[in-house]
């Protein structure tokens, strides 16, 4: 048998992760999918807490700093925040391992991850509304009620509601939410 390395087990790791939340990242089942045993992962990790550390700065890497290395690409903002949400919308049901980091986000092991990568996609969708034409005073509020609705789209997903409507129509409405620049009411 090959000699694994730190990387195999973070693969595996992130697979069952996101999969089953990080509750399945557990050192004895992985090494039974791996063909191994828990010497080969006390190698490379201290603990558990190592390998669920390793796990959510992948989920960070992969769900946000590469989303948004993807969409900066295009140089029109209102193209790239709807790219952003477009492809968001259409990864949902593929992010069981996000779904359940929110819902577990008062756990020790996994708050500091989720609000470090809550604030980053707040952070990033604000220098975006931005550069859309939304006041910097205006644009964290409408990024804190885009991420929300991301947040809270996932949670209808992952209980078998049926939103009715194909994700496009969904981000269309969302897009306009972030960008339209509503007249308040006459009183």
């Amino acid at each position: 048998m090959a000699r694994l390395a730190r990387s195999d087990w973070v693969d595996a790791a992130y697979a069952r992760f996101s999969e089953d939340g990080i509750g399945a990242v557990a050192v004895e089942p992985i090494a039974r999918m791996l063909g191994s045993t828990k010497g080969s992962f006390y190698w490379h990790f201290a603990d558990r807490g190592a390998l669920v550390d390793a796990v959510l700065e992948r989920w960070r890497e992969l769900e946000t700093e590469d989303l948004i290395r993807d969409v900066d690409r295009i140089e029109n903002p209102k193209e790239r925040l709807a790219a952003l949400l477009d492809t968001i919308a259409h990864r949902t049901a593929m992010r069981s391992g996000e779904r359940t980091l929110y819902a577990d986000a008062a756990a020790a092991e996994v708050s500091a991850a989720v609000a470090a990568v809550t604030d980053r996609r707040v952070q990033y969708l604000e220098e975006l509304l931005v550069a859309t034409g939304i006041a910097a005073s205006e644009s964290h509020r409408r990024a804190v009620i885009v991420v929300a609705a991301v947040i809270g789209f996932q949670q209808l997903v992952a209980s078998g509601w049926d939103a009715g409507a194909d994700p496009r129509s969904l981000v269309e409405t969302l897009f306009a939410l972030a960008t339209d620049h509503p007249k308040r009411p006459e009183t």
